[in-house]
């Protein structure tokens, strides 16, 4: 049976910034989660940051890719430390699957916040979703359940 990752916010956790979740209800999540299936991780959590923390959006920087909050708060290190850990927990749990946060500056899949904190989004990834991706790591948003489904179905030989 693969298992899959997922941001913990979409199966009810309230790690998010703010305080709250992103709970996802989609009915294959829930078959998943009752089939144990389901590693949950918040890579923000996990890498020291709390619970609720200011914002923080990507930015890019003469030395990189930076995470700051609005105040100008350098996080990278957090986030690299939750990449790092998401690692982890992928080889740990032999996971080739993961359902991410989009948005998020950890697992935004699809797209990130452009760093000016005024809500506009662009294509890109999160520093935890590019680390994933870039180990082989297929990456999936709360959005593509259903193509998640289809692919782990393919893994599977179902």
């Amino acid at each position: 049976m693969e298992r899959i990752l997922i941001s913990a916010c979409l199966l009810g956790e309230r790690v998010r910034y703010h305080g709250g979740d992103a709970r996802c209800e989609h009915p294959t999540l829930r078959r998943w989660q009752d089939e144990g299936r389901l590693v949950p991780l918040c890579p923000e959590v996990t890498g020291g940051l709390a619970t609720p923390r200011p914002a923080a959006e990507i930015t890019v920087a003469p030395e990189g890719r930076r995470v700051l909050t609005a105040a100008g708060m350098d996080v990278t290190r957090a986030f690299e430390r939750g990449a790092e850990a998401a690692v982890h927990a992928c080889a740990a749990h032999g996971i080739r699957v993961a359902i991410l946060k989009d948005g998020s500056p950890s697992c935004g899949s699809r797209s990130i916040y452009d760093g000016t904190f005024s809500g506009h989004r662009l294509n890109g990834q999160g520093f935890t979703a590019a680390r994933l991706a870039a180990d082989g790591i297929a990456i999936f948003s709360e959005e593509e359940i259903d193509s998640a489904s289809d692919y782990l179905k393919a893994l599977e030989g179902l």
